[in-house]
């Protein structure tokens, strides 16, 4: 059975669904990781003087994200780690499956709103390079 399992979040509803996925592969048991990871890509095509202001609002973001993460998860009969991270998305969670000796990779195959493409391209990334194995989860299906 898996005893670390990461879920990566972007704060969107699609969580809830894959922390399901995630119980009926685990069985609930050892504890899931909540990563959000602070995307710096987003700063390539701002001028300077807002890099400061967008960054704070996606830390805001990112800890209200693992937040409510923690709190479906817990809900959902888990024990819980949370983490924010800054960089690209892909690359941080295979380091912090690297790190942390993560088992499993539960993750939804595509983001939410403006971050739709860029998180599929990260889902592909993670599939292709991780690690440990990956479970995507189709949360439109």
């Amino acid at each position: 059975m898996y005893s670390d399992v990461l879920v990566p979040t972007d704060g969107s509803e699609a969580m809830e669904t894959v922390l399901d996925h995630t119980a009926e592969v685990t069985g609930k048991d050892g504890t899931v990781h909540v990563l959000y990871v602070v995307d710096d890509q987003v700063f390539l095509t701002l001028a300077d003087e807002m890099k400061d202001d967008v960054l704070v609002d996606l830390r805001e973001e990112g800890s209200t994200a693992v937040h409510d993460a923690r709190e479906s998860a817990e809900e959902t009969g888990f024990d819980v780690s949370t983490a924010i991270r800054e960089g690209k998305p892909a690359d941080e969670i295979i380091a912090y499956v690297e790190e942390a000796g993560i088992d499993l990779v539960t993750m939804g195959t595509r983001g939410d709103d403006y971050t739709e493409n860029m998180l599929g391209s990260t889902a592909q990334k993670v599939v292709t390079n991780c690690p440990a194995p990956v479970l995507t989860v189709n949360v439109e299906a």
